[in-house]
């Protein structure tokens, strides 16, 4: 036996109006072909479930026992049906997004408040976490996207780039030097031959990259510097003199909410991608369409 719901769903209505024609109307089939799915549920059952006079239509006993397990079936059916499609639509209405604690701090908000202007009837949900529990909670699917410096794309995960910011020299500044200086200067890589750096921990993989141009450019390779886990505890203890940072301009929404000078570094002018990770495979909704297309509009202004 295998019931289908357009049988069971005829059955109902043939039971409920004890008439085939006007059952087929509200089914919006022709009456022929509500008969036949009557016959074949009659045929798989093995018994008749109607009795049929040019007048009225009855239910057999057969017909009285099948109906209220049917009527169970249904309606759990569309009790379940309904539920789920409440739960796509809030789905499909909130936006759930990862990223590190300064993109989450400093470039986000500003994003934030441009796409609710723009999009009042999505939910953001923000999570801050460092960049494995991004990558994880992205891959769980409990995040429908993350943000960050992905040099890699972890197995399962799709990242497309969606800004660019260049690597920054953050140095301590008197307060009359940051309100004579513009938004950010330009320096050369040689300016740093003297300063005393301080870091994030070398296995950071955009300490890696400073690294790198450090030794080719100057040949420095600090493996003994004062390191900081945090981009912005790096900026607090530059301001507070405990030494010269390089890190991307995303920072600089921080940057200035102390006192310190930021400079681009030129010659040469390095470039790091940010990225935007999801699931491999997930649906993109409007909402994320959107919403990537408003970080993308935003983040040439927040890197300078």
């Amino acid at each position: 036996m295998n019931l289908s719901t357009r049988q069971m769903r005829a059955f109902l209505q043939v039971a409920r109006l004890g008439n085939f024609t006007r059952a087929a109307e509200q089914a919006h089939i022709t009456q022929a072909g509500l008969s036949i799915l009557i016959r074949e549920m009659e045929k798989q059952l093995g018994c008749r479930l109607f009795d049929r006079t040019t007048r009225v239509v009855t239910l057999t006993p057969a017909g009285r026992r099948l109906l209220p397990v049917v009527e169970r079936l249904v309606t759990d059916l569309d009790d379940v049906a309904a539920q789920l499609g409440a739960e796509g639509d809030e789905a499909r209405q909130t936006l759930r997004i990862a990223a590190t604690p300064l993109v989450s701090s400093h470039l986000l908000p500003q994003v934030f408040n441009t796409f609710r202007q723009a999009h009042p009837q999505v939910s953001l949900r923000l999570f801050d976490a460092d960049l494995r529990d991004v990558e994880a909670m992205v891959t769980a699917g409990d995040a429908d996207m993350g943000l960050g410096f992905f040099f890699k794309a972890a197995a399962g995960l799709e990242r497309t780039p969606v800004g660019r910011f260049h690597l920054m020299r953050v140095a301590s500044s008197s307060a009359d030097e940051v309100d004579e200086a513009p938004a950010i200067g330009t320096a050369p890589w040689s300016a740093l031959r003297s300063a005393e750096l301080i870091g994030l921990p070398p296995g950071n993989p955009i300490q890696k990259v400073i690294d790198q141009h450090l030794v080719a450019t100057i040949g420095r390779a600090d493996a003994q510097r004062p390191t900081f886990n945090f981009f912005g505890t790096l900026i607090s203890m530059v301001e507070a003199g405990f030494g010269t940072a390089v890190m991307p301009t995303f920072a600089l929404a921080a940057c200035r909410r102390h006192r310190v000078r930021t400079d681009v570094l030129v010659k040469p002018k390095v470039g790091l991608d940010f990225y935007r990770i999801a699931k491999r495979g997930t649906h993109e909704t409007e909402a994320m369409q959107a919403f990537v297309a408003t970080l993308e509009k935003a983040l040439p202004a927040l890197s300078r």
